[in-house]
């Protein structure tokens, strides 16, 4: 599984990768995190709002901060797919 926080360098979009990584060290799942802070990459993804989220290369939300149990709970729903 890959994960994308895309994001700027802002404040909100640190904390969602940080909030990501705590989201996958609790679930224990083995992923790949990357930070994407290139505008052009970001708005290859169709995104207008940062932070955002993709997981395997489908955007699942953007423009919000969602809590850990949120994250938690998109990142399992990607795992029983």
């Amino acid at each position: 599984m890959k994960l994308k926080v895309l994001g700027p360098g802002c404040a909100r979009c640190r904390e969602l990768f940080e909030r990501t990584q705590k989201a996958v060290s609790e679930l224990g799942i083995e992923c790949e995190l990357e930070k994407v802070e290139d505008i052009n990459q970001i708005t290859s993804y169709g995104v207008l709002f940062t932070p955002a989220l993709v997981i395997d290369e489908q955007l699942k939300f953007s423009g919000k901060l969602p809590s850990v149990e949120e994250l938690k709970s998109l990142i399992q729903e990607k795992v029983k797919e």
